[in-house]
């Protein structure tokens, strides 16, 4: 089912209904849908590599409001309709860890979690359930979220469609190396200053 799942939203790419489908694709895997937006943004960033950067701040807009969204299921509705979308994933272990990790962490959680292949609707969900402030999930989500979607638009738009295999074999090895760099780069900003 979900590599069908998979085909029905690479086809989207060949429709003229592409950056719809990205903007809402991206809106609903931030709070509840499986497939991630990376899949139909690579596809039409290799499509037409001049249109990279639109494609990924479509994306980016898209994710930061359906990240919106999940925080607004956490805040209202964690105990129907957010504890049934995290059962539906699994998760259901990870959220008391999720829940010390924003208590830890707060932006940092949001951060990471909008940078790399952990399931960000766990953490939006979440951050609505557990109320971190709102200000600090906004930017935290848009920055992490911009800075994947950007990254990915950039290289296609550099190198073209042979990034692409590269990006799909070892998205999930780049997007931790991408996290530790970036927290290693906090550290020695907070250190030197």
């Amino acid at each position: 089912m979900l590599r069908r799942l998979y085909a029905w939203v690479l086809h989207w790419a060949e429709t003229p209904y592409g950056v719809w489908a990205l903007f809402a694709l991206a809106f609903c895997e931030s709070s509840f849908f499986p497939i991630p937006p990376d899949v139909l943004l690579l596809a039409l960033c290799v499509a037409i590599p001049k249109k990279s950067f639109k494609y990924a701040l479509v994306c980016s807009l898209g994710s930061l409001l359906g990240g919106c969204f999940g925080y607004y299921i956490g805040w209202q509705f964690m105990a129907t309709l957010g504890k049934g979308i995290i059962r539906f994933y699994g998760l259901q272990d990870r959220y008391e860890a999720i829940q010390h990790l924003y208590r830890t962490y707060d932006a940092w959680a949001v951060g990471i979690a909008g940078l790399t292949p952990i399931p960000y609707k766990v953490f939006t969900i979440t951050a609505g359930a557990f109320r971190i402030n709102f200000a600090v999930f906004v930017i935290a989500s848009a920055v992490s979220r911009a800075a994947r979607f950007f990254a990915v638009g950039g290289l296609i738009y550099v190198f073209g469609a042979r990034i692409q295999a590269f990006i799909d074999r070892y998205f999930n090895a780049l997007a931790v190396a991408f996290v530790v760099l970036l927290v290693v780069g906090f550290i020695v900003i907070k250190t030197v200053f």
